[in-house]
């Protein structure tokens, strides 16, 4: 019946879209001229690249089909083939989402071939916009003859009051309900090529760089002030703390006159933004995982929310699972190889939906939290939104008992047993489950009561107002009654940040150092850029955790100062370019490539949108006390006499070195810079400076060079006579105030010595099986510490000829 409705509805729509049609292709005397033709929008329309950039039609679940590529087309080498068809809607499809404007005329032209034998002698085919949920509308119509190649030919002009966030195209026989009934009539197979939708070409997108200073130097919250991110999940891995965030900035598009974007739009979120620090005020940038939408890692989810992720060895392999929110409607888990992907689904349908045992009361199968236990045992919690309408009022205000918890197979990719009822008071949403010298916590986000919470009811004493977060200790992972309830963690936002930056909360903890951290989210930065009028882009933050004698939370106070510096950032590698402590006017993307910090597996991003007056910048950089002498950087230039300025402790600090980005324009090169007087801790500054009005560059990877320090070390070398054997004498004298370790080298051989003690001697006479030897010399190796840092010094020692017997 619902299949039925979508396609009534449909019908109805496609019936007033003929009318535009006969309008619009001169059926009808008076008709409007044709908007002149700009673009094709369509890629790869004559199908010459194989199938790329088309997928059989999925809107609804009964439709599939198969597609190939056939050397039998109406012009090229190659046309598209549909067989199997499923449903009349099974036919080739392309996105053409973004590219397609309300308001805005097109022409459409194609061709198609049915060949069935049993087949009828003429077929009507229709090319159909599907603009989500059940909004479909027939653009243009071809009757074509069985064996022919048949041309659609016509104009269409998409309403201004239709929503194009969705717009996908795609070929059809007409609708009928039960097309198995006769499915040489409805089902047919059919070719199609050369197709092309031209008309204005899509407008540039609206900059998503964030130009104010959304960090302040010397805060460390939110996190990034070059983008959004919601419902952080910390995850700490090899001495990094990963955050997994959902993608807030997908749907960010600031109006260019007056900087303000319209309101977050959830439905548009199929990314999951990933960031990473090993000191928590640098982060690095490492862009979005594509989770779902068409070309996603799992491409039968639509959306991506409030990500949890955890790390289990698997029949001996570790992995990395990413659990996120397909909207309300249920939740999955795709798989990866590290933190940073690469990421693939190891299922073809949602891991949570409605077939979960022990769910089918909760409303919302999302915000799933998994959490491994010390044995190995995982576990997953989800759920939330309104409680069910069977209970009294006062219970659907104090006890909905919309949030659940359930055991994981050991795969972590489906689920065991059914879920269990957590009794949270006045939950929500955003479980979260730690653990904590052998007590369980579970946290979790309060509703704001209203009618799907019991209406007008009276909170029992002590539980959560609205938006807050609150928590429960428990001694069992899977049993949460309301009488493990233990107070509220976090009041709300609004509470610290004031207006603007109210509304409801998600959050993590993690242990990173021996100190456990909080995690959650709120619209500071968006309260930054527009002041107490926010739209709904939320920012990361980050609260150290700090527990009572009997294992009770003391409550979180957030702040803009966040967290302490855990260490100082380490300058003496290859980093990230796209790792801020602060920055201002920036934006990042993504190359080809690898990263150079973090691999082949990772991600590689760049640092783009670099004006005249842009900077980023690191915190607490220890460049120690012998400093450092030159910075390289990676970069390509985008305009000519483009420079960066290195400056320390503030913006407008003193220019410790200039990088003169003189390499071709559009090509990447590696530029260097001498330093002066950069030694000891502090934060530094990029500051970029070139002609207004243009993108200057872009910089993949900075490393700092530390200024040459070598070992103390007294060297002497020495020909001696022994049974008429010449033999060359070494010795090295470590005048380090810590041991050392010397290789002694010459062309008679070698030897090293592990750990020289300070005034020690390393000492070796080497025979060269010789009555004679010529001058030459000897080479010492020195190995160790210097200021924590590690230091060889090469030196090298003549010695003269030395001949032996008569």
């Amino acid at each position: 019946m619902e299949h039925r409705m979508r396609r009534a509805t449909r019908g109805r729509v496609a019936a007033i879209a003929t009318v535009g049609l006969m309008l619009a292709t001169g059926f009808v005397a008076g008709a409007a001229p044709v908007q002149a033709a700009d673009t094709n929008l369509v890629v790869n329309g004559g199908f010459e690249d194989g199938l790329t950039n088309w997928f059989v039609n999925n809107g609804n679940a009964a439709d599939g089909a198969q597609l190939s590529a056939t050397s039998d087309a109406y012009a090229g080498a190659n046309a598209a083939l549909v067989t199997s068809r499923t449903t009349t809607g099974s036919g080739p499809m392309q996105d053409l989402s973004g590219k397609v404007q309300a308001g805005q005329a097109y022409t459409l032209t194609a061709r198609i071939k049915y060949e069935n034998a049993s087949g009828p002698a003429t077929k009507q085919f229709f090319a159909t916009m599907h603009y989500g949920g059940g909004t479909y509308t027939n653009l243009v119509s071809v009757t074509a003859t069985k064996g022919q190649w048949a041309q659609f030919s016509g104009t269409f002009t998409i309403p201004t009051t239709q929503s194009v966030s969705t717009a996908r195209l795609f070929f059809e026989t007409p609708w009928t309900s039960t097309p198995s009934a006769d499915p040489a009539l409805h089902l047919m197979d059919f070719k199609l090529d050369d197709v092309s939708v031209v008309g204005a070409a899509p407008p540039a997108p609206a900059s998503k760089t964030i130009e104010v200073v959304g960090k302040l130097p010397g805060e460390h919250n939110p996190l990034i002030g070059h983008k959004f991110g919601a419902d952080g999940f910390g995850f700490v891995h090899d001495g990094r703390v990963y955050m997994y965030l959902t993608n807030d900035t997908q749907g960010y598009a600031p109006n260019p006159s007056t900087g303000v974007s319209p309101g977050i739009n959830y439905g548009d979120i199929n990314q999951i933004t990933v960031i990473s620090s090993e000191d928590l005020v640098n982060w690095t940038d490492h862009g979005e995982i594509q989770v779902a939408g068409p070309n996603g890692v799992a491409p039968f989810t639509a959306n991506s929310w409030a990500p949890g992720i955890t790390k289990k060895v698997v029949n001996g392999v570790e992995k990395f699972f990413l659990y996120y929110a397909n909207g309300g409607g249920s939740s999955n888990v795709i798989t990866g190889t590290s933190p940073l992907g690469p990421w693939t689904s190891e299922r073809t349908s949602t891991l949570i939906n409605g077939s979960t045992p022990g769910a089918e009361d909760v409303a919302w199968k999302f915000d799933p939290a998994p959490f491994v236990d010390d044995d190995g045992q995982p576990y997953l919690y989800f759920g939330g939104g309104p409680a069910s309408t069977s209970m009294p009022p006062a219970e659907r205000f104090n006890n909905p008992k919309n949030i659940r918890a359930i055991e994981l197979a050991d795969s972590m990719v489906s689920t065991e047993g059914t879920a269990a009822v957590v009794d949270a008071p006045v939950a929500f949403e955003a479980g979260h489950v730690f653990k904590r010298q052998g007590k369980y916590y579970f946290s979790y986000s309060s509703h704001f009561g209203g009618n799907d919470f019991g209406g007008n009811q009276q909170p029992l004493p002590g539980y959560p107002g609205g938006g807050q977060i609150g928590y429960m200790i428990s001694d069992d992972p899977m049993s949460w009654p309301k009488e493990t309830y233990a107070g509220v963690l976090f009041p709300n936002q609004s509470q610290f940040f004031g207006a603007g930056t109210g509304g409801n909360n998600h959050q993590s903890v993690f242990e990173f150092g021996g100190r456990y951290y909080f995690t959650y989210h709120a619209p500071t930065l968006n309260k930054r850029i527009n002041g107490n009028t926010t739209q709904g882009y939320r920012s990361p933050h980050i609260q150290e955790l700090t527990f009572n004698p009997d294992g009770t939370i003391q409550q979180v106070v957030g702040t803009y100062a966040g967290v302490e510096q855990v260490r100082d950032f380490d300058p003496y590698r290859v980093f990230e370019a796209e790792t801020f402590g602060w920055s201002k006017g920036v934006a990042t993307t993504k190359v080809d490539g690898s990263s150079a910090q973090f691999g082949g597996a990772a991600p590689n991003l760049v640092v783009r949108d670099i004006d005249n007056g842009d900077w980023t910048a690191l915190s607490s950089v220890n460049f120690g006390d012998d400093g450092a002498q030159r910075l390289t950087a990676r970069v390509r230039a985008l305009a000519a006499g483009g420079q960066v300025r290195v400056r320390l402790d503030d913006v407008d600090g003193p220019v410790v070195g200039t990088v003169a980005v003189d390499t071709p324009v559009g090509q990447w090169a590696e530029v260097t810079a001498e330093l002066e007087g950069v030694s000891g801790v502090h934060d530094v500054y990029f500051t970029y400076a070139g002609p207004a009005g243009v993108d200057l560059l872009e910089i993949d990877n900075w490393a700092f060079q530390a200024a040459t320090v070598d070992l103390p070390v007294t060297v002497t070398a020495s020909t001696r006579c022994v049974g008429g054997k010449a033999y060359v004498a070494v010795q090295a004298r470590n005048d380090h105030d810590a041991p050392v370790g010397i290789t002694l080298e010459t062309p008679y051989g070698e030897r090293s010595f592990a750990a020289v003690a300070p005034g020690a001697n390393a000492y070796q006479s080497f025979n060269s099986r010789a009555a004679s030897v010529p001058a030459g010399s000897a080479t010492v190796r020195v190995t160790g510490a210097v200021d924590g840092r590690d230091v060889t010094t090469v030196r090298t020692a003549q010695h003269p000829a030395g001949t032996c017997g008569g």
